[in-house]
């Protein structure tokens, strides 16, 4: 596990880490902001596959003809059904939304802007699709997001398609849309991409979006 301080924020950087394993770390950080014991974190991993669903997922949208050998975790956030694997950037940041704003439609639409940013780095047109969570390019999902919030500290996060591969979104209905499918960077771009280049890049945009000298920035 690489530990580093970067601006306000504290990076975690697990590597490649069991789902079930950050997700009991997400839980007793957020228990820790609560508390005031730790400052504001963004964990970064990848994880082996798996599948997750949200408080008010539809079960249906885990489909019959998926791989039975990939887990599958009911959580507690918000959103539909979605795919982590290797090849994805997950961050999971653990803010204390007191800092900055207490709206969460505020912090979704800023998780959407790093990316979007992000992709820009790379000359990739990404945009938000409207009524819809997320960053788009055209009408594929390149990230999706979906958080929880207890006493104005977040945990849960977003998910980047670096170079997963797609063929494990046909196990689901991701995020229960089925009118839409899902893109990469990768598959963008037309070129091998690498999650370890992408993951600077990441943490000094979310470094510019939050931060505590950028209070209702």
């Amino acid at each position: 596990m690489i530990k580093s301080t970067l601006s306000k924020i504290d990076i975690i950087d697990l590597g490649v880490c069991p789902y079930n394993n950050v997700w009991v770390m997400q839980k007793e950080l957020q228990q820790k902001r609560i508390d005031g014991t730790i400052d504001d974190t963004l964990i970064l991993v990848e994880h082996e596959p798996v599948y997750t669903l949200g408080k008010n997922a539809d079960e249906n949208h885990l489909l019959q003809n998926r791989d039975k050998s990939i887990k599958v975790y009911n959580i507690e956030r918000g959103g539909d059904i979605t795919f982590h694997g290797p090849g994805q950037l997950v961050g999971y940041p653990i803010l204390d939304l007191s800092n900055y704003q207490k709206s969460i439609s505020w912090y979704m639409r800023k998780l959407e802007q790093v990316i979007i940013e992000l992709l820009s780095n790379y000359g990739i047109n990404a945009d938000r699709n409207i009524g819809l969570t997320g960053v788009w390019v055209g009408d594929e999902k390149i990230a999706a997001l979906g958080v929880r919030i207890s006493r104005w500290v977040t945990m849960h996060g977003f998910s980047i398609n670096i170079n997963p591969d797609l063929r494990f979104y046909d196990g689901i209905i991701p995020c229960g849309i089925l009118e839409h499918g899902v893109t990469s960077m990768k598959e963008t771009l037309s070129q091998n991409m690498n999650v370890s280049t992408v993951k600077p890049i990441l943490i000094e945009i979310f470094n510019t979006h939050f931060s505590k000298e950028k209070v209702n920035a």
